[in-house]
């Protein structure tokens, strides 16, 4: 796979394939987010220089395809569901939307298999999922509507919209690195964003630093980020 193939341009549609299948899935957030963790954050950043290594042992990392990534994006749903549901998702039902989405390659279900091996032996069989942002985000969200009914506005399916545009965006992806700081940061934006200015009366910025021990300034400075890129560069903040 040549170096053009880890561009900006391949991740982001590899990252909007992962969200749109978890979607056509209807998987939980914490499954879809979970898969996002093990795929964006840990499974891809390996992938260039494992591409270096000649006779990697399968033929789905040499030559690198991006139907390839896309296989892996479906994999990575598929080992969170099996970590987080009761009734994790049928290989029936991951190979039928494989077959309908992925247009330049036909999967066969030995194709599955072998690919699930492939990503958790990338991962060194660690799949824990405990450390993600979406897990820091829901307990705080339930912390802060237990003691102030402003948290009732706060709207979860706007942080929910913020975390996909974070991951999608290869410069702000980063950010997942530091998953408490992050779910602070989202739970503040999504609050000014969501909340009417009227209600602005909980200080939602200490409470926070409180909550989480986070640094101020380090907040501050990913929620102006994060409006940034949802507003534009020309929004002031």
């Amino acid at each position: 796979m040549r170096g053009e193939w880890f561009s900006g341009s391949v991740r982001h549609r590899v990252l909007a394939f992962l969200i749109q299948s978890a979607h056509r899935l209807e998987v939980t957030p914490i499954v879809k987010y979970t898969s996002l963790s093990l795929f964006a954050d840990r499974f891809y950043p390996r992938l260039p220089r494992l591409m270096q290594v000649k006779h990697t042992g399968s033929w789905l990392l040499q030559p690198m395809r991006e139907s390839h990534l896309q296989l892996f994006a479906l994999i990575s749903i598929w080992i969170s569901s099996k970590i987080h549901d009761s009734r994790p998702l049928s290989m029936k039902s991951l190979k039928s939307l494989g077959d309908g989405i992925i247009n330049e390659q036909h999967f066969t279900t030995r194709d599955f298999l072998e690919a699930e091996v492939v990503l958790m032996q990338v991962l060194n069989f660690e799949i824990g999922a405990s450390n993600i942002a979406f897990v820091f985000l829901e307990e705080l969200l339930i912390q802060f509507k237990g003691i102030a009914k402003v948290g009732e506005l706060v709207n979860f399916e706007a942080c929910l919209d913020i975390m996909d545009l974070l991951y999608e965006k290869e410069e702000t992806s980063v950010l997942y690195s530091s998953p408490c700081s992050l779910a602070a940061s989202i739970l503040v934006a999504s609050y000014v964003i969501t909340v009417p200015r009227q209600k602005w009366e909980f200080p939602v910025l200490p409470w926070v630093k409180f909550a989480t021990s986070c640094n101020e300034e380090d907040i501050i400075e990913i929620v102006g980020g994060i409006l940034k890129h949802i507003f534009g560069p020309s929004l002031c903040v």
